[in-house]
């Protein structure tokens, strides 16, 4: 494929993704002099930028295009379902009522309760450190 068919970003990626490929040690796609090689400095983007302006890449890139057609719009509408609002608060007390059956319903804790928590972790902590 010709480079001018590629967007910026397209390329960006496809070279490198070669240039990973290369500097993992996979084979030139193009003969290169070692002169050639000593003028990128060996750079692997530089050697995946060179094979794919010379075209000899095995890639291909798939762009699909939406088509915009009245007729396909028109089977998009959704029906909308009215519901009324005593429906709805019902619907909200079931779901609530299956939360509260299956979970476990957390409760705010005192800060009496956590400084004795506290003070009971610091004993046990102390007691092993004795031992």
């Amino acid at each position: 494929m010709a480079s001018e068919e590629f967007s910026k970003y397209e390329r960006a990626r496809i070279i490198g993704a070669r240039g990973l490929q290369i500097s993992m040690d996979a084979p030139l796609l193009l003969e290169f002099s070692e002169e050639d090689l000593m003028e990128v400095n060996y750079d692997p983007l530089k050697i995946a930028e060179i094979e794919l302006d010379k075209g000899v890449l095995p890639i291909s890139v798939k762009k699909p295009l939406p088509l915009k057609k009245e007729e396909d719009i028109e089977k998009l509408k959704v029906e909308e379902t009215k519901i009324s609002d005593a429906e709805k608060e019902r619907i909200e007390l079931e779901e609530e009522k299956e939360i509260a059956e299956s979970g476990e319903i957390i409760e705010l804790a005192n800060s009496e309760e956590e400084e004795v928590v506290e003070e009971e972790n610091e004993e046990e902590a102390i007691s092993e450190e004795v031992e």
